[in-house]
């Protein structure tokens, strides 16, 4: 049994690897991309004018202050939201991506996340200190964005290979199979992003109320 097991895992792992390397310009353009988008999302907080940093040190101030006096997080309301956006955004990007001109839409979406994940780090930094911004950033972010910025980058390569195999072969019954096949992906990575929300939720919540009273 386990040398069943471990052969299983031999061939996924094989299946895993056979794809990167085939996929491989595809993966470095769609994360250099991302990494534009977070070195946009970083520049753009080191320009804001002293009234936006004065408003983003005001929140993240007045949100550690109502944690500290033991501010209850409505875990239902907050999973509830994070599950409400990460479907949207997956139906959004497997619908988008159906389509022959939504590549561009796509990487648009890849380089807003880049920026909103480049905006709040800075941001923290700026507000918190380098140390303490750190924290902050490992107990409320790093967890879910382990899961969360694979499974965007996957979905982006699905809709760029769907569009790549209908301009290559355009007849009806290769579009349906290349569909069928986009679709299949977009749902198993949509459960991915069903974990990232729990992990938000309950585990990165937990971890940043046992640290809170360091910042």
């Amino acid at each position: 049994m386990r040398e069943i097991h471990k052969r299983k895992r031999n061939n996924i792992k094989e299946l895993i690897l056979n794809h990167i390397y085939d996929n491989i310009k595809i993966y470095l353009f769609v994360i250099i991309i991302f990494i534009i988008g977070i070195i946009l999302g970083v520049v753009f907080t080191n320009n804001i004018t002293e009234e936006q940093y004065i408003e983003i040190k005001d929140y993240i101030t007045n949100f550690i202050n109502s944690l500290k006096q033991n501010y209850n997080i409505n875990t239902v309301n907050l999973l509830k939201k994070t599950l409400t956006n990460n479907i949207i955004l997956s139906i959004t990007m497997w619908l988008i991506g159906s389509t022959v001109i939504g590549i561009p839409i796509v990487l648009g979406i890849v380089i807003f996340r880049g920026f909103c994940i480049g905006y709040t780090l800075s941001a923290i930094i700026a507000v918190l200190g380098v140390q303490k911004g750190l924290l902050f950033i490992i107990t409320t972010m790093l967890l879910q964005n382990i899961i969360f910025i694979p499974v965007i980058i996957c979905m982006t390569i699905s809709c760029i290979k769907l569009y790549k195999s209908i301009m290559k072969d355009k007849r009806k019954e290769n579009i349906k199979i290349e569909i069928v096949k986009h679709t299949l992906v977009s749902f198993i990575l949509s459960i991915f992003l069903i974990l990232e929300a729990l992990i938000e939720t309950y585990i990165s919540t937990n971890l940043l109320m046992l640290v809170i009273n360091v910042f």
